[in-house]
């Protein structure tokens, strides 16, 4: 075994507790539950080209967010960026997450799927710290390293007298075992060169910064030229570094030029940045950005708010702001993806329709006729004879009805450019899906209450209703009281009694086998929420309902909702025939028009529909009334045991079967009982209960 390879360098991956530039804060232990974890180390997040893959990182949970150790391996960009980072060039790390869970912008979990190397940083914290740099002895060297973190106090140099005493009045008792003796100049002096160069770039940074946004380009702005030389908007002059007016330092690598960011102020004039670290023996030209009065008392005043701490107020000042990465990135992003590949349906419910049509007889002739002999009249009754009178003839009334058929269809068109640019999905073959699917529904509402149009409608589907002969689909509903019988409950019904009258109107039914029961969802639901007086439901399972009804099963209709008088049909479609000659089933044409460059659709059938048997259905309404939508509920007062009813009109309210008014005070458990009077209904799903407790 080899001994444990050593990073090349590591730093915060992101720190915890800070905004970052997209609004984010990431919260201690977010990303907890990949301590330890390998992840892939990126350059600027670009997974599209693997040389962009400089390596990996081994992150490290801590209570201030995210550490990672990172390895580079030997590809020629990872050792490009090895020297930059040595030479100080790249200092930021950036992380890429998914799966995240946040709430009012703050991030509580998450999984880091790679760590980037950045030019700037989304996180202020994110920033390397440690580099480790291998020589030819296998020695390791961690260099002094000096990194700003918002959450630590900040150093600061000398100033004049009137401008000291407010920075120590801002950072009082920030530390009370400092030595009252050591000025800040002492503290500055005190500092590496390297960190006397950061702490001289963020000031500099940050009069630049505020010079721009007072006056635009005045004297303020520096630029920096391609060999690492500042110019200034003023004739700035060229400087020799020496040891009689800066710090020099000499090394191997070059001369490293700094200079006390804080000298000049204290002298009445201007702040200046340190160099920058440059080969060879050369000459530094340098702006010298202007910093008043005013402008540090803003940076105190920022101090003051982060507990005293000028570290803090520098880097939200600067880093939350910063700008990174590609502009308009999304321009690169995938383009929106429909889930299904096809448009989802917002249809009415039609599990019915299917049943309805399987349910019905189909004939190859599409005129029904229908005879009917009246064996119920007194002619058509046996005789008692009596000897020597005469014979009297039975007498048969027949009744006759004809029904011809009607034309249904359904029209689309597409543009052929259409078709052709959509490539997600077969838009010819779903769009001929929901011409039939449409179709369908329309054909079993006509025959179960009528399309709903206006008599005077064109585009109405012709409905004889209780006309000896006509042509078109024979609704139910509206058929005559010889084939559907109609049975009416007064407006005010209520669920449980409605019950016992559909139970009772069975009996007139003269249909084939077992019928069924066509109803809204919401009757049915209020039949099913029906219980006794131990508050236990009666049925539990529509089974056991339709059952109750003497009927085979209970189907839903959503189309019922438009007839707001009608409850629900009793009927086996057996009983009711569809007739279509051949080459009148439903048929589908397509066609292409040259001129306007479109494919046309048209699905269409040519039927009849009736009912071919005497009292084959029954047809429950409720008379017309007015709807109660809302109740108020009743009031208890749980100290007195006080119950108050309130007025509702068209309401009573009942406990035990009696109505009750007003207050009343109540010695036992007491359900209240919401009521129509007559002319009345409670709307569906109301609530009409309520229990009381003592």
């Amino acid at each position: 075994m080899g001994d444990t390879p050593k990073p090349d360098f590591s730093g915060w991956a992101t720190r915890a507790g800070l905004v970052c530039t997209d609004g984010r804060t990431i919260m201690t232990d977010a990303f907890k539950h990949q301590d330890k974890a390998k992840v892939p180390l990126l350059w600027q997040h670009d997974r599209t080209d693997p040389s962009n893959v400089l390596g990996h990182a081994i992150l490290e949970n801590r209570a201030e967010g995210v550490y990672a150790y990172a390895f580079l391996n030997q590809g020629s960009r990872a050792q490009q960026v090895k020297l930059a980072i040595e030479h100080e060039d790249v200092e930021a790390f950036s992380i890429h997450a998914r799966q995240l869970k946040e709430r009012d912008g703050n991030v509580f979990h998450g999984n880091i799927k790679e760590v980037s190397l950045v030019l700037n940083g989304a996180n202020p914290g994110a920033m390397i710290d440690n580099v480790f740099i291998q020589h030819g002895d296998d020695k390791v060297i961690n260099p002094d390293e000096f990194i700003i973190y918002p959450n630590e106090p900040i150093e600061h140099a000398d100033l004049p007298a009137e401008w000291e005493e407010e920075l120590v009045h801002a950072e009082a008792g920030a530390d009370e075992n400092s030595d009252d003796n050591e000025t800040l100049e002492d503290i500055y002096e005190s500092m590496t060169p390297k960190q006397q160069r950061a702490v001289d770039i963020i000031v500099s940074q940050l009069a630049g910064k505020e010079g721009e946004e007072a006056g635009g380009e005045g004297n303020d702005s520096a630029e920096h030229s391609e060999d690492g030389a500042a110019t200034s908007n003023e004739d700035a002059a060229t400087e020799t570094t020496d040891s009689s007016n800066e710090n020099i330092q000499h090394s191997q690598e070059g001369t490293e030029v700094t200079h006390n960011a804080f000298e000049d102020a204290a002298n009445g004039g201007t702040l200046t940045h340190s160099g920058r670290r440059i080969g060879g023996t050369g000459t530094l030209e340098r702006k010298k950005p202007h910093l008043s009065h005013d402008e540090l008392q803003g940076i105190i005043e920022k101090a003051k708010n982060y507990g005293g701490s000028y570290r803090k107020a520098f880097m939200n000042d600067h880093l939350e702001h910063a700008d990174y990465g590609i502009e308009d990135i999304d321009f690169f992003f995938p383009d929106f993806k429909n889930l299904d590949n096809q448009p989802q349906l917002l249809a009415r419910q039609t599990d019915w329709v299917g049943r309805v049509l399987a349910a019905t007889k189909h004939s190859p002739m599409s005129r029904i006729k229908t005879l009917l002999a009246d064996l119920t009249g007194p002619e058509a009754r046996a005789r008692g004879y009596v000897k020597g009178n005469e014979k009297t003839d039975e007498v048969i009334s027949l009744l006759k009805r004809q029904t011809g058929p009607t034309t249904i269809y359904k029209k689309q068109k597409l543009d052929r450019d259409d078709i052709i640019d959509i490539v997600d999905f077969d838009v010819v073959a779903w769009l001929k899906w929901e011409i039939r699917f449409m179709l369908n529904e329309e054909i079993a509402r006509a025959i179960l209450i009528g399309d709903g149009r206006a008599s005077n409608s064109p585009d109405k589907i012709k409905d004889p209703a209780g006309a000896l002969d006509g042509v078109g689909i024979r609704s139910i509903l509206k058929d005559n009281d010889l084939y559907a019988i109609k049975h009416e409950m007064a407006a005010n019904t209520a669920p449980g009694d409605a019950i016992d009258e559909i139970t009772r109107s069975r009996v007139g039914y003269r249909g084939a086998g077992s019928p069924t029961f066509y109803t809204t969802d919401e009757f049915l639901t209020e039949l099913l929420l029906e219980k006794d007086g131990f508050g236990r439901r009666l049925y539990n399972t529509e089974a056991e309902l339709a059952s109750a009804l003497r009927v085979k099963e209970i189907v839903s209709v959503e189309v019922f909702n438009d007839e707001p008088t009608l409850v629900g049909i009793i009927v086996n479609l057996t009983d009711y025939t569809i007739g279509a000659n051949k080459g009148g089933e439903i048929s589908f044409f397509e066609d292409f028009d040259i001129d306007f460059n479109q494919e046309k659709y048209l699905m269409e059938t040519r039927i009849s529909g009736a009912l071919t048997k005497a009292k084959s259905a029954i047809v429950v309404t409720r008379a017309t009334g007015t709807e109660v939508s809302t109740i108020e509920a009743p009031s208890f007062d749980g100290a007195t045991d006080t119950v108050t009813i309130p007025v509702v009109t068209g309401i009573d309210f009942v406990v035990d079967g009696e109505v009750v008014t007003g207050s009343f005070v109540i010695t036992e458990d007491t359900t209240v009982t919401a009521e129509a009077k007559d002319g009345y209904y409670i709307k569906p799903l109301t609530t009409k209960t309520w229990t009381f407790t003592v």
